[in-house]
């Protein structure tokens, strides 16, 4: 098969893999009917993120089963499916509490800009469709897998509730994801922090009632300015750098909370001034597993559409320029069609 594989900071290039194979009784392959570049994955082509030997990337992720080991019965071959990026059992203790991406038997997905993917602990992991979805639906199901599933965490975490006022901190593809579920969990005043304009207008048609187009501590003074100057209920910071969590923290209210989903870069927090700001603090790797059933539902009533957020479509074989899209703000997110 053909995947993408990263060599160095810069250098990603599709090349010829080994097939994958059953390697567990537990594991499954699927043919992928559509795949992406993350924002996440921009951390080692940016050389964020140490690269280390050349290795495959990619971790979002729909198709169809080819291939079951003896202990999966949940998923059989030809069904489509949808699956997490963090694979896991779905019956330990962490899973049964809720945090499937937390489970005694993890692993992480690294090698979906592929043609083919072996998928571990499938049996907890993959969810099926009843038939197959029209491809229209494909990207929606896609985004489900991780951004989508992700910005569901953030507005879980940071406790939006019916009524509330969020605030969106990143206006990446989880960042604008986050405003549907905001939207989704009742909250009535939603604002989206965003200097791009095309990102903005997605992030208004997704729900987002305000746009704050000021960064740091102006723009934590202009959420205060319109929030009465106490600040917002929920923040929902989709970035992972440190200027993103302070912003997230300084524009909490007193009580309110801050949920976090973007992987943390260089982020400290200052545990006295948390004490004395009443603001909960709560992330990690999205529990995408949970809300996927729920998720896969939305999509496939037109409910939500969080495929919009795939600006850009391209072929597998031009992944490198994906992650250049990516880097150079030219999309928010790129599709990629085996």
């Amino acid at each position: 098969m053909r995947g993408a594989v990263i060599h160095a900071p810069g250098d990603v290039r599709f090349e010829t893999l080994p097939d994958p194979e059953i390697l567990k009784p537990t594991d499954a392959i699927i043919r992928t009917a559509v795949t992406c570049v993350c924002g996440s994955d921009l951390w080692p082509w940016r050389g964020l993120d140490v690269t280390g030997e050349a290795h495959p990337m990619g971790h979002e992720y729909v198709g169809f089963v080819e291939e079951v080991g003896s202990e999966v019965t949940a998923v059989k071959p030809g069904q489509f499916v949808v699956g997490s990026f963090a694979t896991s059992d779905n019956t330990c203790a962490n899973c049964r509490s809720g945090f499937p991406s937390n489970c005694l038997n993890r692993e992480f997905m690294s090698t979906c800009q592929a043609e083919y993917v072996r998928i571990p602990n499938a049996q907890g992991t993959l969810v099926a469709t009843d038939g197959i979805p029209g491809e229209e639906l494909w990207p929606g199901l896609l985004a489900v897998s991780d951004v989508m599933g992700t910005g569901w965490w953030a507005a879980d975490a940071a406790q939006v509730t019916p009524g509330s006022t969020a605030v969106v901190v990143g206006d990446g593809a989880v960042g604008l994801c986050a405003v549907i579920a905001a939207k989704e969990l009742g909250a009535e005043r939603i604002i989206a922090m965003s200097r791009h304009a095309s990102r903005q207008e997605l992030a208004r048609e997704f729900g987002a009632t305000d746009i704050v187009t000021e960064r740091g501590e102006e723009g934590v003074a202009r959420i205060k300015e319109m929030t009465g100057g106490i600040g917002a209920d929920a923040v929902l910071e989709c970035v992972g750098t440190a200027e993103a969590m302070r912003q997230a923290l300084h524009a909490a209210r007193p009580g309110g909370s801050v949920g976090f989903v973007g992987v943390p870069h260089d982020v400290a927090v200052d545990g006295q001034e948390l004490f004395f700001s009443h603001v909960g603090l709560r992330g990690g790797p999205a529990p995408v597993r949970r809300y996927l059933p729920d998720l896969i539902e939305r999509v496939l009533s037109g409910r939500i559409d969080p495929g919009k957020v795939f600006d850009l479509t391209l072929p597998l074989e031009q992944v490198a320029e994906g992650y250049r899209a990516m880097d150079e703000r030219r999309a928010v997110k790129v599709l990629l069609k085996p």
